[in-house]
């Protein structure tokens, strides 16, 4: 099994992480995608992102305010 393709969005404003988002999750049709943000409101729009396209999406909180958005399919 290859290694999930991640997307660093950190520090990108609202909309560029869910565009990112939606690019690859077109480009890779299904698997597994890690975004990464540090923003509150990019977290929601990447995980609705991704169950608009129906992914499944698993979220977790770093104590240094780094969300880990994993969607998969």
């Amino acid at each position: 099994m290859s290694e999930p393709k991640t997307i660093d969005a950190r520090g990108l404003s609202c909309p560029e992480p869910a565009m990112l988002t939606r690019q690859a999750i077109m480009e890779l049709k299904s698997g597994t995608l890690v975004v990464l943000t540090d923003s509150f409101t990019s977290r929601n729009n990447i995980e609705r992102t991704g169950k608009l396209a129906g992914w499944k999406a698993e979220i977790i909180q770093d104590a240094d305010e780094t969300y880990h958005i994993t969607l998969t399919k």
